[in-house]
């Protein structure tokens, strides 16, 4: 799916590099400039900084002086506008808009305006939507890279995903003799700390297997286990002498 992210007319150097970022994260690398302040914007100390990493975007992106040449070979259109404007497009938000948008488009164009102003009518009444993010009612100001983040996040998503990296698979569960082993030898520490009365244990011990059953430490964790009740015993031993 050929995917373009477009700023127009930016003016902050970083921006340009915090959005470069933003798309290289979520697997976009067709960045479109449209007549920003900076001629040079790309090469700017400011841009390279927050690209970080990015950079090959940021090689890759094209400055052009108008909209009409960033949209070239894009079918589909998005504006990001904060409010809906009259006579514009329908407003919706990415999670609602975007997901039938792959089965039906060849190439999708994703705007965004001036850091000061945002986008101007003239550019919006020419998309097919207004994708707007839900803020909080009192404080709707997102930064353009944040802007940007949030969009290509939800295209993503819309597109398919990435996977989860697995976290590490538990190890497999101790067997039920070094289990047995590990409650003898914390029952006899505790005893030998004074916290369990062998005349008295009361429902200490079957509730300390209840939790070791349930918790099926693995071997190693049995040998931890096993270590503190050590040296729980070795205290001990050196308190008495």
């Amino acid at each position: 799916m050929k995917t373009r992210f477009i700023l127009i007319q930016t003016s902050h150097a970083g921006n340009v590099g915090a959005a470069a970022r933003a798309m290289k994260v979520m697997g976009f690398h067709d960045l479109v400039l449209v007549a920003p302040r900076w001629s040079d914007v790309l090469s700017r100390p400011e841009a390279i900084e927050r690209a970080s990493g990015a950079t090959d975007v940021l090689a890759a992106a094209r400055i052009v002086p108008t909209l009409d040449e960033a949209l070239e070979g894009m079918d589909t259109l998005c504006a990001t506008a904060m409010t809906p404007r009259d006579f514009g497009p329908p407003t919706s938000t990415p999670r609602q808009w975007l997901p039938p948008l792959p089965a039906r488009s060849a190439g999708v164009a994703f705007l965004f305006g001036s850091e000061r102003y945002g986008m101007r009518n003239e550019d919006v009444y020419r998309c097919h939507v207004a994708l707007t993010i839900p803020t909080a009612p009192d404080y709707g100001s997102l930064n353009l890279a944040a802007a940007v983040q949030l969009i290509a996040y939800e295209w993503r998503q819309a597109l398919g995903g990435f996977g989860v990296v697995p976290s590490a698979a538990p190890g497999e569960a101790a067997d039920a003799q070094a289990v047995a082993g590990l409650l003898a030898h914390w029952e006899q520490a505790l005893v030998d700390i004074g916290f369990l009365d062998p005349q008295a244990p009361k429902k200490l011990m079957p509730r300390l297997n209840r939790l070791f059953n349930r918790a099926q430490p693995t071997p190693q964790e049995i040998h931890i286990l096993r270590g503190v009740a050590k040296a729980m015993q070795q205290a001990a031993a050196k308190a008495k002498n």
